[in-house]
């Protein structure tokens, strides 16, 4: 390089610089909270203005804060409303929703048309103030390509937790290929979830997390979608649940277990399962083992209640294998909850939502009232709970200095009526407005 031609270097450095943009200043948003449910567990506070900066939550005073007191501060103004932790649902399938021609989409669509579908889902899901959601269960890669759009900001909706394939035994319940044609689909293996025997199992959930799984999920008894009559009943033996759990706790995984039959949802829970799903048909063993291990149950009321009207409706479109175990177990789901509460079982929110359409999931918390739990506990499950059994509990599920600002916003005080939910007009996530009717 010439002497004139390293002199121009540096002038247009210099030039660069001295003409860039200064970098943006942060943005101080100061959240005036005419009731503020900081914790679900305390009692609502009067006049408090939640303070947040560069996606978190810098501060929470008394009284609405003096926007001139800040550098860039904006005032949002939610002084006619009930300000509370993001929702958080534990059980969904995010990249599906059950219809007449689900099953026909399943051999039709690809990975590309479910990840399109979820997108749309999520948003509807975010708006309906999910903050987080866990995705239990989801074939391809279209689960994962969207958590990570949604974390980089390229699609609005809620942080995910995403299972990859559900673990199951051959035509255990997370089999994929239950009422097809053999030669639609090669034999299913370990990276499309389905294990026989402790050395498969545990192939199976590395093969998860190598796919990039943050929970895994198991399959311990059978379900009432799978079109098969094989029942409700367990399905893995003890020593395939132990070599799971086992497994994926020293990959730092949790683990969620769908169990709707006794037999089954209490060997998982002996086996260390960190959540059962549904837990449809638990008894007082099913109690003691919740407690001795500290193990949540995230009770999917809504699901029951969704199958056992689409199995009683006149339109009803389950084959006959489904049908019968929609109403045997969706009936009972609700009563399972109810017993679980009362004895002090932990208790995390959770849907199914898939199952019944996503952007309802509030749904759920109407139902958990209807089993018995005061509206306090309710949201003690969406929030607390949630974010505990998400191993979150650091980031969210509270709002204090420190935390992601994920931050709804509603029309009446939650705490006495449920129903509020059903129209969310603010939602914050990660300090970005996504809402504010």
């Amino acid at each position: 390089m010439t002497h004139a031609a390293r002199l121009w270097a540096v002038v247009s450095l210099t030039i660069a610089v001295l003409i860039a943009p200064a970098p943006a200043r942060a943005e101080t948003l100061l959240l005036h909270c005419g009731n503020l449910i900081a914790d679900a567990s305390q009692p609502a506070q009067r006049e408090m203005t939640v303070i947040v900066r560069d996606g978190r939550i810098a501060q929470v005073v008394r009284g609405y804060a003096d926007p001139g007191a800040f550098d860039e501060a904006r005032v949002i103004d939610l002084r006619d409303r009930w300000v509370m932790p993001g929702l958080i649902d534990c059980h969904t399938h995010i990249t599906f929703e059950m219809d007449p021609g689900a099953r026909l989409r399943a051999v039709q669509e690809s990975d590309a048309d479910a990840a399109l579908r979820g997108a749309l889902y999520a948003k509807r899901t975010l708006e309906a103030g999910f903050t987080t959601i866990r995705n239990v269960g989801s074939g391809g890669d279209s689960a994962f390509a969207l958590r990570d759009a949604i974390a980089r900001g390229d699609l609005p909706g809620p942080r995910i937790l995403v299972a990859g394939n559900s673990i199951t035994p051959t035509g255990g319940h997370g089999d994929s290929t239950h009422g097809f044609r053999e030669d639609l689909f090669p034999i299913p293996e370990a990276f499309q979830g389905v294990a026989d025997g402790v050395a498969e199992c545990r192939r199976a959930v590395r093969a998860q997390v190598k796919r990039g799984a943050d929970v895994i999920k198991l399959t311990a008894t059978g379900g009432v979608l799978s079109v098969t009559d094989a029942g409700t009943g367990q399905q893995f033996f003890n020593d395939e649940l132990e070599a799971i759990v086992e497994t994926a706790h020293s990959l730092g995984r949790k683990v969620a277990a769908h169990a709707h039959g006794t037999d089954g949802l209490n060997a998982a829970l002996r086996a260390g399962v960190d959540s059962i799903e549904h837990g449809s048909f638990l008894d007082e063993e099913s109690i003691r083992l919740f407690k001795e291990t500290g193990a949540y149950l995230v009770p999917t009321v809504l699901a029951g209640v969704t199958v056992a009207e689409i199995a009683e409706s006149p339109g009803n479109y389950f084959p006959p294998p489904v049908r019968a175990k929609a109403l045997a177990v969706g009936p009972v789901m609700q009563a399972a909850l109810g017993r679980a509460y009362e004895a002090g079982v932990n208790i995390a929110f959770g849907t199914d939502s898939g199952v019944s359409r996503h952007g309802d999931n509030a749904r759920e918390l109407e139902l958990m009232v209807e089993a018995g739990m005061p509206n306090q506990a309710v949201l003690a499950s969406a929030t607390i709970g949630a974010a505990d059994l998400c191993g979150l509990l650091d980031e969210i599920g509270t709002l204090e200095p420190g935390k992601v600002a994920d931050i709804i916003a509603l029309s009446a005080d939650p705490l006495a009526d449920i129903t509020t939910f059903r129209s969310v007009p603010f939602v914050m996530s990660r300090g970005v407005v996504q809402k504010h009717d």
